[in-house]
């Protein structure tokens, strides 16, 4: 037998590493991690009472409620495409993944985070284009395409709105500030 947490927070590989030591560390036996999920082996030894204290201390929760899991699942999805850089139909790719359809995933998602899906989708974006800015290695037209914009006039109009600064802005400044993919709501 098996139980699966959905855990809050955990948005990265880094994460995941974080979370599978201290499961180990707390003895639990671990069959499969993903981002937001994991599942272990039934065990009496197994204290959840410390698990989620220690979950918590590091930033992450344990997700009882299932419209919050739905809500987890739906930022997990669309933190994986835009990693991923699969950009092709997004909400068209969250509906499959989920299995869900689109109206109900976004409502429930705006009624939880209070942000439309579709915002959220936007701030996850400028996200990325920071980090590729960064990076130094694409031009604003490339970072772009590369995130499906179907011009770059139109991605430096949403970062604007998004960030109150243009691109280059962003660029010519000397301490770049991001959000971690925690923090974007």
């Amino acid at each position: 037998m098996t139980d699966t947490l959905f855990i809050k927070n955990m948005v990265c590989n880094r994460c995941k590493i974080t979370v599978l030591n201290l499961l180990n560390n707390e003895g639990f036996e671990v069959v499969s991690i993903q981002l937001g999920k994991i599942v272990v082996k039934e065990n009496s030894n197994n204290d959840y009472k410390s698990l989620e204290k220690q979950l918590n201390n590091l930033g992450f929760e344990i997700i009882k409620d299932p419209s919050k899991v739905l809500v987890e699942k739906i930022k997990i999805n669309l933190i994986q495409q835009i990693e991923n850089n699969d950009t092709d139909v997004i909400l068209t790719k969250l509906e499959r993944g989920i299995g869900k359809r689109y109206s109900i995933l976004s409502k429930a998602f705006s009624k939880s985070e209070g942000i439309t899906l579709e915002k959220y989708l936007i701030n996850l974006k400028v996200e990325k284009v920071k980090e590729y800015i960064q990076l130094k290695e694409l031009n604003f037209s490339e970072i772009a395409y590369s995130i499906n914009y179907k011009s770059s006039s139109h991605l430096a109009k949403q970062f604007k709105q998004v960030t109150g600064m243009s691109m280059s802005d962003y660029k010519n400044l000397h301490h770049k500030k991001r959000k971690g993919l925690d923090q974007i709501v």
